[in-house]
């Protein structure tokens, strides 16, 4: 399944869970920012706390979940045009082409 549908999908239960009521403003895109954070920290814990790879992969998929979430509501609402397959791809063949640590100490 392509992340574009994969989207379009998670963003229909998230609405009709609730979870977009209202317009998508700058405050409520942060406040979805700060919920995929949110999700890196949990991934982190269930490491720390060695609660097993299953945690693990499911705390990294609500990370998933959450920002094509966010995504598609910006799609919806012309804040974003572009793919993001498309982009994800682009991506992907540029930082192959990038050198180790892209040029970085670490």
């Amino acid at each position: 399944m392509s992340l574009d549908l994969m989207a379009r999908q998670v963003h229909l239960i998230a609405k009709s869970k609730g979870f977009w009521d209202g317009e998508v403003t700058y405050d409520k895109i942060g406040n979805k920012l700060a919920l995929v954070h949110s999700e890196v920290t949990e991934v982190l814990e269930a490491i720390r706390k060695d609660q097993g790879q299953e945690k693990v992969v499911e705390e990294m998929a609500d990370i998933i979940i959450r920002l094509v979430d966010l995504y598609q509501a910006m799609v919806n609402t012309g804040q974003i045009k572009d793919s993001l397959d498309f982009i994800l791809d682009k991506k992907i063949m540029k930082n192959m082409e990038r050198p180790a640590l892209h040029g970085n100490k670490f």
